[in-house]
């Protein structure tokens, strides 16, 4: 089975080496996908000399519009699992074939890396009600390490989601009203090693974010 591993990446040249060289000992037929989201350090070159295949965007599309990239270029190439992960560490290549196994075995069209532990309690209370309101069947909302199967990978390709700060949400929300089966994978996870979530930031960027989700939630709430 062709499992491709994509991995957006931007100013990433700390820590993506390290990611990439655990995937390749934990995953060694797995094809390792960095694409560089026009970085202004060395992470192509990091990324490539730990073993990774490097795709370099000629503009900056940002992480939903490098990882739509990356998974085009994927399927395209005859992938059959996707996995997607963070280039900055928080992810653990160890966690990577439990979180596939599900998708691999058949039992689910998407499968989610869930860290609950690592959010605070708003935005735990948020979470919440966000599965209330859509019917999601995941506890960690934001996660973006996920597995995906092709029919997942095929609907994320042909939406537009770049235009949405919240795309990990989004796209839950279409593959959930799409009939797809999600389910969840406990994994661990590292903290941020750098930098800070820009969607939680500040009140004003929570208030933000918490405005546009739930209009994506009430206009891609699916209907029984």
């Amino acid at each position: 089975m062709a499992v491709f591993i994509v991995i957006p990446a931007h100013n990433e040249e700390q820590t993506v080496g390290e990611v990439v060289s655990g995937l390749r000992r934990e995953l060694p037929s797995a094809v390792v996908l960095v694409v560089d989201d026009v970085s202004t350090d060395d992470t192509a070159r990091c990324a490539a000399r730990a073993g990774a295949r490097v795709l370099c965007l000629p503009l900056r599309l940002g992480y939903w519009g490098a990882l739509q990239t990356g998974l085009l270029y994927a399927w395209r190439q005859g992938g059959e699992v996707f996995v997607t992960m963070d280039a900055d560490g928080q992810h653990l290549p160890e966690e990577v074939g439990r979180l596939l196994e599900p998708v691999a075995r058949g039992q689910a069209e998407v499968a989610v890396g869930a860290c609950p532990a690592r959010a605070g309690a708003a935005k735990k209370v948020a979470w919440s009600f966000f599965r209330w309101l859509t019917g999601l069947p995941v506890r960690d909302l934001t996660s973006g390490f996920r597995a995906y199967g092709p029919r997942a990978v095929e609907l994320l390709t042909a939406e537009d989601l770049l235009v949405f700060d919240n795309a990990d949400l989004a796209s839950l929300l279409l593959l959930h009203r799409a009939g797809l089966t999600i389910s969840e994978v406990p994994v661990k996870m590292h903290t941020r090693r750098q930098g800070t979530s820009k969607l939680f930031s500040s009140p004003r960027q929570i208030l933000h974010y918490l405005l546009v989700s739930m209009v994506l939630s009430l206009s891609k709430r699916k209907i029984s």
